[in-house]
């Protein structure tokens, strides 16, 4: 259903084109999970859910795929204004 929303997605992760927040990085922290970890989450996922943030009124995305180790993860993401992809958070499934 977002198949042109997750290829733009995809393509910002293999060109390098995101921002990890701090709250991601906590989270990784917490779940022991990697930079590759999310990496390969979103390029070997799909998009389960949109969600619309009720402050910016911007899209955001959840991705479900998988980590290095074949463990489920989920990330939130979404495209800026700016072109970047900026990853909110992550989690194990």
């Amino acid at each position: 259903m977002y198949d042109r929303i997750l290829k733009r997605i995809q393509e910002k992760i293999r060109t390098r084109q995101y921002v990890i927040t701090s709250h991601t990085e906590e989270e990784m922290d917490d779940d022991e999970l990697s930079i590759f970890d999310i990496e390969r989450c979103i390029l070997t996922g799909k998009i389960t859910e949109r969600q619309k943030d009720t402050v910016t009124k911007e899209w955001k995305y959840v991705v479900e795929g998988q980590s290095v180790s074949g463990d489920r993860v989920g990330a939130v993401a979404k495209l800026s204004l700016t072109g970047k992809l900026f990853i909110i958070t992550v989690y194990l499934v």
